[in-house]
């Protein structure tokens, strides 16, 4: 993060390979990180998902000229607030899992759309997936796949990415509606716009927002 000038954790040459291709390595010298409950703001156990917070001489003070963000992202004790829900190990190595804004509230369950798009990228079928939340009256939120297929694979439909889904990933975290597309909606740097897709499906489907 550019906040952070813009390292807080890091791998090195030395550390397994698992570890350099899976995690964002260990907290450097000098700074220190914590992984706490969005909600409590309390530490959660090592292996569990929270939100991914860091302290030290490299991040920032102050947003300029903008209290308000600054205050968003930074707490009282000086802990930068990243809005990363990332995990720690044992050895102290960092994962990223998601981020805050795209969880996904599902009937009270907590969802990571990453964690289902990697379930989803070992389809054969699947060159490119998202996953984004949208309205949902039983639920509060339901999920909606953006898909894109590999042109030269095997044909895949809705109930076909279902069927591949049960028994692998928990019933609720199968996407229970597929938008089948060509490209997603980007930024001029290439960088994926969720808020569009779920705005987009939201028109598409007639739901309330």
């Amino acid at each position: 993060m550019t906040e952070t000038s813009p390292v807080s954790t890091q791998t090195s040459s030395l550390d397994p390979f698992e570890k350099q291709v899976t995690t964002v390595g260990r907290t450097q010298p000098h700074l220190e990180t914590k992984i706490v409950d969005p909600g409590s703001g309390n530490v959660v156990p090592r292996g569990e998902i929270g939100e991914l917070c860091t302290r030290g001489y490299s991040v920032m003070l102050k947003y300029w000229n903008n209290d308000e963000k600054t205050q968003e992202a930074i707490d009282n004790a000086g802990w930068m607030h990243t809005g990363d829900l990332a995990t720690m190990d044992e050895d102290g190595y960092i994962q990223i899992v998601g981020r805050i804004k795209d969880m996904v509230i599902r009937g009270g369950e907590n969802i990571y759309p990453k964690e289902i798009e990697e379930f989803l990228y070992t389809h054969p079928s699947i060159e490119e997936v998202q996953v984004t939340g949208i309205p949902d009256e039983k639920y509060g939120e339901e999920l909606i796949a953006w898909v894109k297929l590999r042109p030269e694979a095997d044909p895949v439909d809705a109930d076909g990415l279902i069927e591949f889904c049960k028994g692998q990933i928990a019933h609720f975290k199968i996407p229970k509606n597929y938008k089948f597309v060509d490209e997603f909606p980007m930024t001029v740097t290439g960088k994926i716009q969720k808020f569009k897709m779920r705005e987009i499906s939201i028109e598409e489907l007639g739901l309330k927002k």
